[in-house]
């Protein structure tokens, strides 16, 4: 019996996502690689974030989005599951902000860290 849990996301960029998690401090290692679960067992993923007790946090590519793959039972985050989701979803976001912004044109004025947590985002883009 498997003791992977998938998690579903709305990740979709790659780039956006290693580095929301280098924002966060997270080591991780790219390239299809094996998530460490229970008893041996392992799922494969695009995105791995190794966890000091040997289970590994996975990144996998389900054909529309990244979804979190982890055998939730040896979770050794600072966070809970749903807040490192919440965490990394906000940096997934600001980075894939700027990489679209970048596409059309944008360049960042400012950025600012929001009392509440959020971050403001001013953009500019000059015509001719």
């Amino acid at each position: 019996m498997s003791h992977f849990s998938q998690i579903k996301t709305q990740i979709r960029s790659l780039p956006a996502l290693q580095a929301a998690l280098t924002d966060l401090g997270l080591p991780w290692q790219s390239g299809s690689q094996e998530v460490r679960g229970f008893r041996g067992q392992t799922q494969t993923a695009q995105v791995v974030v190794p966890q000091e007790n040997g289970y590994d946090i996975g990144f996998r590519w389900n054909g529309t989005e990244y979804e979190l793959v982890a055998d939730l039972e040896f979770w050794q985050q600072a966070w809970s599951v749903d807040r490192f989701l919440n965490k990394v979803t906000q940096r997934y976001a600001y980075h894939a902000v700027l990489q679209s912004a970048t596409e059309q044109g944008f360049q960042v004025q400012t950025t600012e860290q929001q009392a509440d947590g959020s971050v403001k985002v001013v953009l500019q883009r000059w015509r001719s």
